[in-house]
């Protein structure tokens, strides 16, 4: 155990521990990737998996191909946290991993916040540095069990606040596409990692759209599952108590493919027995094939939340999206949402006052003193903090004279609430989630078919640049509106940005309102040239299976189309 120090040398000891690690791993971890490991790389989990149980390769030369990536991504992107390959290999022999489960001797890489026994869950804090947890906790368990291996985890911002991921701790994670921009968050780590090729799984956590910011910024897979499907415990974080959004742990994967075996897997393997928030809610496979065999499936089309226009090339991907469902058949049109009090950004108001009920308290407690705060977060603080009569002032500024009621509704309600008007809030979030509940049930009503999913763009922007968050911080309601309904949602990369093809044209009109011209700030089609843009498929509550198959179909209409994403290669 390290003694306490100061912010900066606690920082700098595990850093140096980080490096020591990598440094001093084996041979095997070291140097090129030969032929062999590449076709382990490039290999399907389920084939991984076959290989492993019928002994054509060994849980040692998957863990030692991907503990090659793991360290060249980390090597471009800083996106590595806990290094923990010699154990891993030890779990392999000792027993600790199931050999015989669904996903035998898969490599695994987690969000830093998850527990690994014998290693910290330091959230990007320094004062939860050097206090290794005794114990796995029940995603590790669970894994395990399955035949998964744990093997690194990754970065992730401090507050867990954040479309970036960068603290005092780690440093700065960046994009895999450009080093400029941020990789997403807060599960941005993985996001990075996964992209690059340095893994094939990983989980994360969403609040507001942190496992599917860093799978649309980075360029992977990811789904945020409903509550109750996915375990919650066996973790630490920067909110604990907060209730007001859960905060969901969900997969994130290089394939599509990779995804839906792995959540078919992980359900199948009853999470709900180790985890006692968990429904005990079985794989449903006959929804699943449902949805794969449906000949026509019937999707509507969120062109915009109403109060940041997606941006032309996130415009772009959804069109490509909708086109390519059109050309197969399916019933795809536009929606009209429910309007005020029910609209996008009534969600974004609720959800926002909710999350930060307590004024941001709770996770400014863990900061040590020195400690650097995320640039977003720390806008937060600030509006939190303000005297309210200043902030009265200011609001009445804002929408008096500058007209912007959007962002002048949100800057009033950014103080801590009491428990009375807390209450108030989860009061709304119920009746919100009943009237799209109604909204939903009434489009499946309307003389045709159901409605099956809807789809969106994932943000109004592809990656923000490092820093851009304290502009974009408010910028996220096409992520978490979902949040705050509790439905199912699914990213699937789509296209890349085209300087040309995505640049602003002549007289575009950018909102009137503080969170469009925070998000359009950073825009630049020249300079994002590359980024992913990714597209948002979205289910009702507890409608998985439904999801992954839509998913699939969804991909497959793209491949028709001539749409291919290229995935980044190792090199």
């Amino acid at each position: 155990m390290w003694p306490l120090g100061s912010h900066k040398q606690i920082c700098q000891r595990k850093q140096d521990e980080r490096a020591d690690r990598i440094a001093n791993l084996p041979k095997s971890y070291q140097g090129s990737i030969s032929s062999d490991e590449r076709s382990i790389l490039d290999a399907p989990i389920d084939q991984l998996v076959q290989d492993v149980q019928n002994s054509i390769k060994s849980p040692a030369d998957v863990l030692r191909a991907y503990g090659k990536a793991a360290v060249k991504a980390h090597e471009a992107t800083n996106c590595l946290t806990e290094i923990m390959f010699p154990e891993a290999e030890k779990w392999t022999q000792d027993g600790s991993i199931n050999l015989k489960g669904p996903l035998a001797g898969i490599p695994v890489s987690l969000k830093d916040s998850i527990v690994v026994g014998g290693y910290d869950a330091s959230v990007g804090y320094s004062g939860k540095c050097f206090k290794p947890h005794a114990v796995d906790g029940a995603m590790v368990r669970l894994l395990k069990d399955a035949g998964a291996i744990p093997f690194v985890k990754t970065a992730l911002p401090i507050t867990l606040l954040s479309f970036e991921s960068t603290n005092d701790v780690w440093g700065r994670c960046k994009n895999p596409h450009n080093a400029k921009y941020s990789p997403g968050g807060s599960t941005g780590g993985e996001g990075a990692l996964l992209a690059f090729g340095g893994s094939r799984i990983g989980i994360g956590s969403d609040v507001a759209g942190s496992v599917r910011a860093p799978a649309h910024f980075s360029g992977c897979f990811s789904l945020r599952c409903s509550t109750g499907r996915w375990p919650k415990y066996g973790v630490d974080t920067s909110m604990p108590g907060q209730e007001g959004i859960p905060s969901v742990f969900s997969p994130m994967t290089r394939t599509l493919s990779d995804l839906v075996y792995f959540t078919r897997s992980l359900i199948q393997c009853k999470p709900w027995t180790y985890d006692q928030s968990v429904h005990p809610l079985a794989w449903r496979e006959d929804d699943y094939e449902e949805f794969k065999e449906k000949k026509r499936l019937r999707i509507g089309v969120l062109r915009t939340d109403g109060v940041v226009d997606p941006a032309p090339a996130c415009a772009r991907a959804l069109e490509t999206t909708a086109s390519a469902l059109k050309a197969q058949g399916h019933d795809v049109f536009d929606l009209t949402l429910p309007s005020a009090p029910h609209a996008p950004l009534d969600a974004l108001a609720i959800a926002s006052q909710l999350l930060n009920a307590e004024g941001t308290r709770t996770y400014k407690r863990f900061f040590n003193s020195g400690e650097w705060n995320d640039a977003g977060a720390s806008q937060l603080t600030f509006w939190m903090k303000l005297p309210s009569p200043l902030r009265w002032l200011y609001v009445k500024y804002v929408r008096y004279i500058r007209r912007d009621a959007v962002w002048a509704r949100l800057l009033e309600s950014l103080h801590e609430k009491s428990a009375y008007e807390n209450w108030q809030l989860v009061y709304q979030r119920e009746s919100f989630k009943n009237i799209w509940f109604d909204w939903w049930n009434g489009i499946n009503t309307d003389g045709k078919c159901e409605m099956d999913v809807m789809i969106t763009p994932p943000n109004a922007t592809p990656a923000v640049p490092h820093d851009g968050m304290k502009d974009a911080v408010s910028s996220c309601g096409y992520t978490f509106l979902f949040n705050l309904l509790d439905y199912t949602c699914g990213i699937i990369p789509v296209t890349k940005v085209d300087a040309a093809k995505d640049a602003l044209p002549s007289g575009f009109v950018i909102n009137n309102n503080g969170v469009a011209q925070g998000a359009y700030k950073h825009y630049d089609a020249q300079a994002m040239a590359g980024l992913p843009v990714a597209v948002q498929v979205v289910g009702r509550r507890l409608e998985e299976e439904k999801v992954l198959a839509i998913m699939e179909r969804v991909e497959q209409a793209l491949k028709d189309s001539g749409s291919v994403y290229e995935l980044l290669q190792v090199p």
